[in-house]
């Protein structure tokens, strides 16, 4: 089959850790997220990264925007920007984060079957973050996760930092007949992994498997680096957003907007179609998801 010409945008809208002290216009609540996502949708972007935040008591200090894996928080999230989408007349693919870090197994998938998203993110290692923190994801888990996007139908983003990372891609693929050929998501730049060089990044294209789709996302400083590599060995997708990346141009923040529509400028720019959601799930092999019946979704939240 020849290789498409069209280029999947997605865009990651706030992460875990991007505060607004940082990025003022970085989404914490399910209003601003749905506001956005409904934004990068008419901007270009067909797949939207979510995560959620709650406010917290750490430390005996309240913190604002924690981190969180909180159901109803996804649930609001999720509802939110379906409502919106649906309001605005946009079209965008919903993919949930399942990197929980400090979070019990069970938290970190529970929405899946919940809220019947048609991607989420798949961290097939643990790493030590930029040197500072385990990001744990234990076999334990992967296990447990491999058998959930089947179950589900959901089709795994597997996020890759590193060489090894792929081969511990085709482990879960192979063991749990995950649907093939794997979606690979290269985040490059990350510390205490690969470093977001072209040179690297074209190595690990290189080590993809036949008939892999895959993006590429550069942390902070490697953003442009990796957007403009991405484009010259022909990815499928770019990543962009305030969860990699906060910066437009040197000390100018920027918005989850902007990064979407510079993104879209450039791979136009490379002579690349801008990919519709539609687009994107014929690309990736995802079958469109509707929203579950009033039972099964009271027998799907009875359940957790």
């Amino acid at each position: 089959m020849a290789k498409s010409n069209k280029i999947i945008i997605q865009v990651c809208l706030c992460g875990a850790g991007t505060k607004k002290e940082q990025a003022p216009t970085v989404p914490y609540t399910a209003e601003e997220l749905a506001e956005q996502i409904v934004a990068c949708a008419k901007a270009g972007a067909s797949i939207a990264h979510i995560h959620v935040r709650e406010d917290k008591e750490v430390a005996g200090k309240l913190e604002i925007g924690y981190k969180s894996m909180s159901l109803a928080k996804f649930t609001d999230a999720v509802e939110a920007a379906r409502a919106a989408c649906k309001a605005a007349g946009v079209d965008i693919l919903i993919n949930l984060t399942t990197s929980g870090g400090e979070y019990e197994d069970q938290k970190r998938i529970q929405h899946l079957a919940a809220l019947h998203p048609e991607m989420c993110s798949f961290d097939p290692n643990t790493i030590n973050w930029a040197n500072s923190y385990i990001f744990e994801n234990s076999p334990r888990f992967l296990n447990f996760l491999a058998q959930e996007v089947v179950k589900e139908d959901i089709k795994p983003e597997f996020e890759v930092f590193d060489t090894g990372h792929i081969d511990s891609v085709l482990y879960y693929v192979k063991k749990h007949n995950i649907p093939e050929p794997p979606h690979i998501q290269f985040i490059m730049g990350v510390g205490g992994s690969m470093p977001g060089t072209t040179e690297n990044l074209a190595f690990l294209v290189n080590k993809l498997p036949a008939g892999a789709t895959w993006s590429v996302s550069g942390i902070g400083k490697a953003h442009l680096p990796m957007i403009f590599a991405g484009l010259a060995l022909g990815a499928d997708g770019l990543r962009v957003g305030l969860e990699d990346n906060i910066y437009y141009a040197r000390g100018q923040v920027g918005t989850n907007v902007q990064l979407v529509e510079r993104a879209v400028e450039l791979s136009k720019l490379a002579q690349r179609e801008i990919a519709t959601a539609e687009d994107a799930r014929e690309l990736l092999g995802i079958k469109r998801h509707t929203l579950r019946d009033e039972k099964t979704l009271a027998a799907t939240w009875s359940a957790q």
